[in-house]
């Protein structure tokens, strides 16, 4: 697989050891994670994700890519964006994404998520990358909107998240709408 990624802005790396105070910034906010499945993480939460990330890298063949999203200027890790394939006969993957509050709305994510969907189509050989957010996640679906991505429906009820059921707005796109 050709990583790191790069794009004008960013590189997208595999995690390492040494990444865990950035990521516990953004895991352990309370607003970063407030749509989120996880968080906001304890100390513990966030080595355990990253020992988690930093194992699942040495997976044959590779099917999960959490990647360190690194402002490159600064060379400053500024979130984490995530593409799983989840079913390989129908060559279907997910993605994901989150980032530090100090760096919202500046196209981070959008970037990002471009790179991420590219490799997706390009180098896993993907059909179809779907993502799911929460419905008062306004940012998060207009990034998904940016790209390329149709809301396909409205999930209800379909996560047990924080001690509640969430719904999701449900956003793919296909091989040949990215090309």
């Amino acid at each position: 697989m050709n990583l790191p990624l790069e794009t004008e802005r960013l590189i997208l790396r595999d995690f390492i050891e040494s990444d865990w105070p950035a990521i516990h910034q953004y895991a352990g906010d309370r607003e970063v994670v407030r749509y989120l499945i996880f968080g906001p993480n304890s100390e513990e939460d966030t080595r355990n994700f990253l020992q988690r990330e930093i194992s699942l890298q040495k997976e044959e063949p590779r099917q999960h890519f959490t990647l360190a999203v690194i402002l490159k200027p600064q060379n400053q890790l500024i979130g984490t964006c995530r593409i799983s394939t989840l079913d390989t006969v129908n060559k279907t993957g997910s993605i994901g994404y989150c980032f530090t509050k100090q760096f919202w709305g500046q196209g981070y994510a959008t970037e990002a998520v471009r790179a991420i969907i590219s490799f997706g189509f390009h180098e896993l050989g993907l059909h179809r990358i779907f993502a799911t957010c929460h419905p008062e996640n306004i940012a998060s679906a207009r990034v998904m909107q940016k790209i390329g991505m149709q809301q396909e429906g409205y999930l209800r009820e379909h996560h047990w998240i924080k001690g509640e059921w969430r719904d999701s707005w449900l956003y793919a796109i296909l091989e040949h709408e990215w090309t």
